[in-house]
């Protein structure tokens, strides 16, 4: 499963909307680091929690092992990011970095496996260490697996 078959429905987001149709258009050459400060990311396709649609969502590019996770922190508000439901009802995607799209399933974390996973998140992107106080919601964190082919 490299493609997800369905109605596409675009972020409401103009911006999410610009860089995954930029990413998408070059097979990830393009538009693969988050515009305020060039970090790399990944680029999800899945489906909506709600509608059952295929939605895409960039994310932070968090790799060890050729397993990815997902922060959900939102910049530190105190919701969820709307595809932590996605993740939760349909872990099934593709995931895409640079040129490769490949199948994995989203598992979210708890425990001690959660804090290492945390630890090493705050260590790629220092940011998430700052987003954190601003919000009493711990933040959901997925690990994302490839899917045996």
């Amino acid at each position: 499963m490299t493609e997800l078959q369905g109605e596409y429905i675009p972020s409401t987001a103009d911006w999410v909307r610009e860089q995954v149709a930029a990413f998408e258009a070059s097979n990830g050459a393009e538009a693969n680091v988050l515009e305020r400060d060039g970090k790399p990311i990944i680029l999800i396709t899945n489906r909506g929690a709600k509608t059952g649609a295929i939605r895409k969502t960039p994310l932070m590019r968090i790799e060890r092992d050729g397993r990815y996770l997902a922060v959900a922190s939102w910049g530190g508000s105190d919701k969820n990011p709307a595809w932590v439901a996605n993740f939760r009802k349909h872990p099934e995607m593709v995931l895409q970095d640079g040129g490769t799209k490949k199948a994995y399933v989203a598992r979210e974390l708890s425990g001690a496996e959660r804090d290492e996973w945390w630890d090493y998140a705050v260590k790629t992107w220092p940011t998430y260490g700052e987003y954190q106080p601003n919000t009493s919601r711990i933040f959901p964190l997925f690990l994302l697996e490839p899917v045996a082919e």
